[in-house]
């Protein structure tokens, strides 16, 4: 693995932190705690899209790192092409769901009693738009990664978050109104599924291949035959992700979405050094277990290592410093409540940590039907314990459901993932 690109992906996902940094506190401050709540949801729900894209960017990857470690550039074109097409279709349909909730009155499923209908059925109307975009650009995310064009990636996903946290504090400087609000946030992922496509047909012809690919139905089986299980686990991860904020808008208030997502913001947001180590981690793990299947081990377990260490002195340091962290970053509108949330969040981030690498593991050794597997298992118990929590405790309630969901989820997947099974799945 090297370094540079564990560098490049640590700058694309570390830019958009200081720009939210500078820009969220006068943002809350201009549209209220209520509409930060509910753009924080809107947020959540784009997040949501990224892996809607069937498994297929995952599944992309793996197989096209597996055809570039076996000298078989030539097919890379239909695999490309097969993903696109499968993923447009399916983003589609994820879209006219959200606009089919309109009228079944999902406007009307979070508790915002100060803020209009119309901006809140606007803002989904304008999301359904950025579904179908979020899930291609993901698919051609995956291709990218298994070029290693992280530098490519890296610059994308920056001005994207830029936009994300400056584009909604702009607008506020004019206007509060919440469909205006999560326009930047549309345009912007319309614009970043343009530049994903070129940059991903661009590395295909620097590799070699320079026919534009066709659709085939044999490569579309192969794909989803290890990208049916990822499929599963892009479908319930995102809902065990976004489950928490949503639960807080329907149990408790949209405001309170606010004191709980600004800690979270803060402390997860450190996950951005194993989410950089995993990203480049997965197209080379993929590859060593074909060129050399004795050889992942000591590679990967190096860098587990150093993953923990360093995320164990960063969490323990958010922990100490999270009290003056929050109240310089935010000012008076701090909740005293933010601070206990984010402290208990501290271990649950570590956890996950250790957890994002056992999940690119899994998925390098074709194994995603274990990931879906546990995933679907956790979903309903987390479910269950957060409204339990939730409802007992308050906000740190559900701090504490997410914690315990990342120390079972680790766990679980570092023993499967460490297990000394073969690779399995449509590359192998």
């Amino acid at each position: 693995m090297r370094i540079s690109h564990v560098a490049w992906n640590l700058g694309g996902l570390a830019v958009p932190l200081a720009v939210a940094a500078l820009t969220v506190p006068p943002l809350l401050a201009r549209i209220g705690p209520e509409r930060f709540g509910l753009l924080a949801l809107a947020w959540g729900l784009i997040g949501y899209a990224s892996g809607l894209d069937l498994g297929l960017g995952r599944a992309l990857t793996q197989r096209v790192a597996g055809l570039r470690g076996s000298g078989q550039d030539h097919g890379i074109p239909d695999v490309l092409a097969t993903a696109g097409r499968i993923t447009l279709i399916a983003g589609l349909c994820f879209g006219v769901l959200v606009l089919l909730a309109v009228p079944a009155g999902a406007p009307d499923w979070v508790h915002a009693a100060g803020t209009p209908r119309g901006e809140i059925t606007a803002a989904v109307l304008l999301l359904a738009l950025a579904l179908p975009a979020q899930a291609m650009s993901a698919t051609y995310r995956g291709l990218n990664e298994a070029y290693l064009n992280f530098r490519g990636i890296s610059l994308l996903r920056a001005g994207l978050g830029v936009v994300n946290f400056a584009g909604p504090w702009l607008v506020s400087l004019l206007t509060p109104h919440l469909g205006w609000l999560v326009l930047p946030l549309v345009a912007s992922r319309l614009l970043s599924l343009a530049v994903y496509r070129a940059l991903a047909w661009r590395c295909v012809r620097r590799g070699g291949a320079n026919a534009p690919g066709r659709y085939q139905h044999r490569t579309g089986r192969e794909l989803f035959a290890f990208g049916r299980w990822v499929t599963v686990s892009s479908i319930v991860s995102p809902m065990l992700v976004q489950a928490d904020r949503f639960t807080i808008g329907a149990l408790v208030s949209a405001a309170a979405v606010s004191a709980y997502v600004l800690p979270y913001e803060v402390v997860v947001q450190s996950l951005v050094l194993a989410g950089a180590v995993s990203s480049v981690m997965f197209p080379g793990l993929s590859r060593l277990l074909r060129e050399d299947p004795l050889g992942w081990r000591p590679y990967f377990l190096t860098w587990l290592g150093r993953v923990a260490v360093l995320m164990a002195l960063v969490c323990s340091l958010l922990a100490l410093l999270l009290p003056w962290l929050l109240r310089e970053w935010i000012g008076p509108q701090l909740q005293p409540v933010s601070v206990e949330v984010g402290r208990i969040l501290c271990l649950g981030v570590f956890a996950n940590a250790l957890g994002t690498l056992f999940y690119a593991l899994l998925h390098a050794r074709g194994r995603a039907d274990i990931t879906a597997r546990l995933h679907l298992a956790e979903l309903p118990v987390f479910l269950a314990l957060l409204a339990a929590l939730i409802g007992a405790f308050g906000l740190p309630g559900a701090a504490w459901a997410w914690t315990l969901r990342m120390l079972a989820d680790a766990s679980l997947l570092g023993y499967f993932a460490l297990r000394g099974t073969q690779p399995q799945g449509a590359a192998a």
